[in-house]
């Protein structure tokens, strides 16, 4: 568990679900980042026992409510159009609509930085965001990414087929 003043980062857990379906089911938080809305509880529950049960996922907490309202991750660069370079992993985040232009995915990232730093031997991170979808960039950007200046489309993704992304990659060891 990792915490600031205002969230705590988190491992997801199954009685989550209703909470993740919440945010998760709205149309506008996945397609920005590339990922269909959860259609139901099940299926957000389902989310938490593959795709968030790892060691590097967490839930993004507001300590204020105890209700997490986002996720927060790095991992194996997926299996997409990002020129991640050899073990660099893909940065990922997002919280609920509601919770946008506060700072919290920011925060969570810088969070998430050091605790890569302290616990890793990771060189450098990569990501991505939609162009259409500059907010990410500009959390990315407050963190220390770089842009890369490379563009790809990545079909992979959800509604992804026709929407260029913007590489950014921080350099953890030079």
């Amino acid at each position: 568990m990792m915490e600031t003043d205002r969230i705590i980062l988190r491992p997801w857990h199954e009685s989550d679900a209703e909470t993740l379906f919440k945010w998760a089911s709205d149309p506008d938080v996945g397609t920005r980042a590339g990922w269909p809305p959860h259609k139901s509880v099940e299926e957000s529950l389902e989310i938490i026992r593959t795709l968030f049960n790892n060691d590097t996922t967490w839930a993004i907490v507001l300590k204020e409510s105890g209700e997490a309202i986002g996720a927060m991750g790095y991992g194996p660069s997926c299996d997409c159009d990002l020129p991640a370079r050899e073990g660099e992993p893909l940065i990922g985040y997002w919280v609920g609509k509601p919770y946008w232009s506060q700072g919290i995915c920011t925060e969570a990232l810088k969070l998430m930085i050091e605790h890569i730093k302290e616990t890793t031997d990771i060189k450098s991170l990569i990501s991505g965001h939609f162009i259409d979808n500059p907010a990410s960039g500009h959390v990315m950007e407050k963190c220390g990414f770089t842009a890369t200046g490379e563009t790809c489309i990545d079909p992979t993704q959800y509604q992804g087929a026709n929407r260029p992304i913007r590489v950014l990659r921080l350099i953890l060891i030079p």
